[in-house]
């Protein structure tokens, strides 16, 4: 989404794009802050959510807390101003424990942890295709 707005900005569409996604009833965006944005891609976030604020829903889903927001986008201020938009009619829930994907890996033998800190730890497995430590990270 983030990228569309982008590449919308360059291609002098923005408006066009802004409109396509604050269209929707209710617009899920998964993973926020999984990587932090630039100030121009939060600034456009900042626009969409703005042209959406009291308009539609918009759920968002992030394993962050609240106030580490901003340093995804990289500025306190303008997290303040994204997060006053968000939580003004808002139902928050924060789900606290494992998180599913780990949990399964830890039931596979994919993964162990330290119980006493949280840390978890890659277990090695061997398969044809060779040594793999995760889905996303495979050695030969």
């Amino acid at each position: 989404m983030i990228s569309r707005l982008v590449m919308a900005r360059v291609e002098n569409r923005i408006e066009r794009q802004l409109q396509q996604f604050v269209y929707p009833r209710m617009l899920i965006i998964d993973e926020m802050g999984y990587l932090p944005l630039s100030r121009e891609e939060a600034g456009l976030f900042f626009r969409l959510l703005s042209r959406r604020y009291e308009k539609a829903s918009t759920i968002i889903t992030s394993n962050k807390s609240f106030v580490d927001w901003g340093e995804i986008f990289n500025d306190q201020v303008l997290a303040t101003a994204i997060l006053d938009r968000l939580l003004h009619h808002a139902t928050t829930l924060n789900i606290k424990g494992e998180s599913y994907r780990l949990k399964e890996k830890r039931k596979a033998g994919l993964i162990g942890s330290n119980h006493k800190t949280g840390v978890v730890t890659p277990t090695p497995h061997t398969a044809d295709e060779g040594t793999f430590y995760s889905d996303e990270q495979r050695t030969n």
